[in-house]
């Protein structure tokens, strides 16, 4: 036997040892992913059909008199007019990314939304409006909601495992997860090899064992390659 070929025996032996199990995680992860619809992935599939009602801006107050009674401590990045929850509102969006909603006909703030409102909100964006089976109010994003900021989170005993998220600063739904997410979400944080947030494809860990798998694979078709040179070689001399 070669030096070279002892050393690729070597090289490729242990180093599949070490990341033998990992490159089956990504293959059993790539599999579960693809499979999984990306729609029930992201709860679409359940998403009550909106209609956008016109915006009657007839009792619409000025922008400085619906807002004149706000305590707003930065710089003001945008304000817009919308509808929501059946009312023309404005959206006034700070430049640290805070946002309040004001009723653009009396002036009223609307924001942080309550408890009873984040409901209403979860509820109507539900196809089938099912049962509630939990309410819970996040001051800092869970390892679920990943989003930057407080929530409220209605749990819905769909059969499903829905949770929709709702953000007391916008009244917006901002995130929708259910069993089918947290499977997907299981194998992503396998497969990305970021066990804690879950978000970063360019950690330290993924690119060792993706450099460590990568030598593996060359080590192997290098030693096929020799092993196939001297099975060559040893017909050769056979023949002859």
């Amino acid at each position: 036997m070669t030096v070279l070929l002892r050393w690729t025996l070597r090289i490729h032996k242990w180093l599949a040892l070490v990341v033998g199990i990992q490159i089956v995680l990504w293959i059993a992860g790539g599999v579960v992913m693809s499979a999984l619809p990306l729609d029930r992935v992201r709860g679409e599939h359940n998403i009550a059909e909106f209609t956008a009602p016109a915006l009657d801006v007839s009792g619409v107050l000025p922008v400085q008199a619906a807002l004149s009674d706000l305590a707003l401590g930065g710089a003001l990045e945008a304000i817009d007019l919308r509808v929501w929850q059946g009312r023309v509102v404005y959206r006034v969006t700070e430049l640290s990314g805070a946002s309040v909603l004001v009723d653009a006909e009396t002036g009223e703030r609307l924001t942080p939304i309550s408890r009873e409102m984040a409901i209403e909100i979860a509820s109507a964006d539900h196809a089938d409006r099912p049962e509630v089976a939990a309410v819970r109010f996040f001051d800092e994003p869970s390892w679920e909601y990943r989003r930057s900021g407080s929530a409220w989170r209605i749990d819905f005993a769909d059969g499903e495992g829905t949770r929709i998220y709702v953000s007391p600063e916008t009244g917006m739904v901002t995130a929708r997860r259910n069993d089918t997410w947290r499977v997907f979400d299981f194998f992503w944080m396998l497969h990305i090899m970021d066990y804690e947030e879950r978000e970063n494809f360019n950690n330290p860990l993924l690119i060792t064992a993706s450099v460590f798998a990568l030598v593996t694979v060359l080590a192997g078709l290098l030693l096929l390659v020799l092993r196939l040179q001297r099975l060559v070689r040893m017909e050769l001399a056979r023949r002859r």
